[in-house]
């Protein structure tokens, strides 16, 4: 199927008046799996009919779902800016490497502009990389001490997420939620990864606590007493 067809038809239909319109995700990717939908990214100043100056929200068009984050400029704006101070810029990258089906001659313009940012990573204070340690320490600390089996399952899962996400932007590479997160970690460094992901899958905690403290201590080591928060 022709995904930019598709995407046009369904623009035209829900957002006429859009300026930009983008596929993004598995869809432009060529990765679509059977649960695939089509995430959108619409922009334009009159592409709603009220006041309001975002949308998120999941639509049906000729049998296909879609996800569309819509936006006015203002609104495009606030939310990118949003995404990059949480480390997490989806709709920026959306902008920067969607597959375009709708261009009014400012996309040039937006992607010069945001690609510069995105390109940079994420810029992380001190006391933010202090506290995701502390935070972690604690987490390690948890998981050893841990004797029921479910605990030792939530433990071991956040502690990979919290671990993962500093590793993440303590080398200037922005974050990701769900299946996004093991994604940007095998992009930034797919041994540790492995390293990572391999106990966990495995169910094996006491390995993974072991790497987890490793690693840790590769960006800075533990913290506890006289942090701060």
């Amino acid at each position: 199927m022709d995904f930019a067809d598709l995407a046009r038809r369904f623009a035209d239909a829900r957002f006429p008046n859009a300026s930009l319109v983008l596929v993004s995700g598995s869809t432009a990717r060529n990765e679509r799996t059977a649960t695939s939908d089509v995430d959108l990214l619409v922009l334009g100043d009159r592409v709603f009919s009220d006041e309001r100056s975002s949308l998120a929200a999941t639509f049906e068009h000729e049998g296909e779902v879609f996800e569309v984050f819509a936006y006015t400029s203002s609104g495009f704006n606030e939310w990118a800016e949003r995404g990059v101070r949480e480390y997490r810029p989806v709709i920026v990258d959306m902008l920067v490497s969607g597959v375009v089906v709708v261009d009014d001659g400012s996309l040039d313009g937006m992607r010069a502009h945001w690609a510069q940012t995105y390109a940079a990573g994420p810029s992380v204070s001190d006391h933010e990389l202090r506290a995701r340690r502390y935070g972690i320490t604690d987490l390690i600390d948890d998981l050893a001490d841990a004797v029921d089996p479910v605990e030792k399952h939530v433990i071991a899962f956040t502690l990979y997420e919290r671990l993962a996400e500093l590793v993440l932007i303590y080398n200037r590479c922005w974050i990701g939620t769900g299946k996004n997160l093991p994604r940007r970690l095998r992009e930034l460094d797919p041994q540790l990864a492995t390293a990572l992901g391999s106990p966990l899958v495995a169910g094996d905690h006491a390995a993974f606590g072991q790497r987890a403290a490793y690693e840790l201590e590769r960006l800075g080591g533990r913290l506890q007493v006289g942090f701060v928060r």
